[in-house]
């Protein structure tokens, strides 16, 4: 089953180039280290879920291009065009001359209705060029205007006509220190909007990606460049093919519906994290050696001490012996310290993975009181190994990781909001006091929610 991507504003273009071109490379990698008639069926798969192929042998990505401002774009397709492995298709894209202005309400309520029409037949398009949709994956920002805005509005639309298909939207959460002095009335309009339209939020926050460039990749100047290849590399290690079920050799049709299936149970909790191990610069690569239980154990205590990357765990952190409900009230430090997990998936990719053992994500104590292992957990595997490690693991995971960076982000919004700053700029295209309010009390019930289990 294919996906079709929507990359939305600038950083959602920049990001989907580096996310079909890890694609690409990985799946004609010839050190996957399984046998070359494996590697072309995995190959196949990966084509079929996000390429068209062209009559010249190059493969087209299977991606609507939108942003308000020409350059980006035409970056995008000239360094795709410029890898002479790939590209995309020639009318896959839409583009205007004025930008949203770091504006919610005008991506929103000016650009949207405006470009409706012909960014949803761009749309239509590409969906018609697939066999089968397996569903959308929707790459934005949240704090800037035409990411977060038209991306929610196409969410909505998309939601509209294509009800039956699975919606994933990527979100990139901001940095806490802010490039745009409006991004946390972005954000909680986009999250608030997109809780009710799509089926799932992937979340990659910048600062956490921001350190695994400058703590494990050594990388000394880190660019957008860097954070982008590291959110593809992720993304892959999710999403490129693994086997169907335990000690099949036939790769599973749709990831998309199949992650939602194994990590939404419930329309309440649908924001999703992911985290990989091993993740290391190339230098350091050469000289490095992987057991699965060394992996393994490393992926587990990041999970529920809640680190982002494998640097800096904290280990003292453990599961509660119970799950029974404690006496009194816990502050909400002490409530986050252990992060209790709705749902997780792992990922493992490489050499000997039928001997990895996954028991230690089986516990019942890592899960909420409501859900069981055997239904919070699942595993996917094959023995290609993906990029360049001989064996990783990637984990996506629905717990409580989100919890204090959105309380945080509703915080900052909610004491500009009372101030009444800047507000002027949203109410003059539509979006009234009233959109702020319930975009706040629904954020605040989604980490009501998470703090609860």
């Amino acid at each position: 089953m294919s996906i079709v991507t929507v990359q939305l504003g600038q950083c959602g273009n920049q990001i989907g180039f580096e996310v079909f071109d890890a694609l690409f490379s990985d799946s004609h990698c010839t050190q996957g280290l399984c046998s070359k008639r494996e590697n072309e069926a995995y190959r196949s798969s990966c084509k079929e879920r996000f390429f068209n192929e062209e009559e010249n042998g190059v493969p087209i990505a299977r991606a609507v291009l939108v942003d308000m401002e020409p350059k980006v774009i035409n970056q995008t397709l000239s360094k795709a065009v410029q890898s002479s492995r790939w590209k995309y298709g020639q009318r896959s894209c839409f583009c205007q001359k004025q930008g949203s202005g770091n504006n919610w309400a005008y991506g929103y309520s000016v650009h949207g209705p405006r470009h409706e029409e012909s960014v949803m037949n761009l749309i239509q398009k590409e969906v018609e060029k697939c066999d089968s949709l397996g569903g959308f994956f929707i790459i934005m920002s949240m704090a800037g205007g035409t990411g977060s805005g038209l991306g929610t509005f196409i969410t909505q639309n998309l939601q509209d006509q294509y009800s039956s298909s699975l919606k994933m939207n990527h979100i990139i959460w901001p940095y806490g220190t802010g490039e745009v002095i409006v991004q946390n009335y972005n954000s909680i309009l986009t999250l608030s909007h997109l809780y009710r339209s799509s089926d799932a939020l992937l979340v990659h926050e910048n600062d956490a990606v921001h350190k695994i460039c400058a703590k494990l990749m050594n990388i000394k100047q880190i660019s957008f460049n860097n954070i982008n290849q590291v959110i593809a590399h992720q993304l892959g290690s999710v999403f490129q093919p693994t086997y169907s079920e335990e000690g099949s050799f036939h790769y599973r049709r749709n990831p998309l519906g199949d992650l939602m299936e194994n990590l939404v149970p419930h329309p309440e909790f649908k924001m999703l994290g992911v985290r990989d191990v091993p993740r290391m610069s190339e230098n350091s690569l050469a000289y490095s050696t992987f057991t699965w239980a060394g992996l393994l154990k490393r992926l587990r205590q990041m999970l529920i001490s809640n680190a982002k990357m494998e640097e800096g765990i904290d280990w003292q952190v453990q599961p509660p012996l119970s799950r029974l409900p404690t006496l009194g009230k816990r502050s909400l430090s002490e409530q986050l310290r252990f992060n209790t997990s709705i749902a997780n998936l792992v990922v493992l990719r490489g050499k000997d993975v039928h001997s990895a053992d996954v028991a230690g994500f089986k516990d019942p104590a890592l899960y909420t009181s409501w859900l069981g292992p055997d239904n919070a957990f699942n595993v996917w595997t094959t023995q290609r190994a993906f990029s360049k490690y001989e064996k990783s693991a990637a984990l996506v995971s629905n717990s409580q990781f989100l919890v204090k960076p959105l309380d945080m982000i509703v915080s900052k919004a909610w004491n500009m909001f009372a101030s009444k700053a800047y507000i002027h700029q949203y109410t003059k295209f539509g979006i009234e006091e009233e959109d702020f309010l319930d975009s706040f009390t629904l954020l605040e019930q989604v980490v009501a929610s998470y703090c609860n289990l």
